[in-house]
């Protein structure tokens, strides 16, 4: 865990999201706390994620989701050496 981002607000907001119960409520909750576009750029981080865990090429990323080269060169740093977040979720997602 990242030392620098470890705060008291960081954990209040963590501990709302972990306190929504379904995607209606994350909707509401995201779109009153994110931008249309930081809420587009996180779920298309996401979806970078996906597709690289699934070895697709960064061309067919780039193409099929519109993210740059440097944002799916970031994601896939952290996919290789970040603190295994993505991995715990698509894990979860799977069951």
């Amino acid at each position: 865990m990242n030392k620098k981002i470890k705060t008291d607000a960081v954990d209040s907001l963590f501990d709302a999201i972990l306190c929504l119960k379904n995607r209606d409520e994350c909707y509401s909750f995201f779109e009153d706390l994110c931008t249309v576009n930081e809420l587009l750029s996180l779920s298309q981080r996401f979806e970078v994620a996906a597709m690289l865990k699934d070895r697709k090429t960064y061309l067919e990323i780039a193409e099929n989701t519109g993210a740059s080269t440097a944002t799916i060169s970031r994601v896939n740093r952290s996919l290789n050496y970040g603190n295994d977040g993505y991995a715990l979720v698509f894990d979860r997602l799977k069951k």
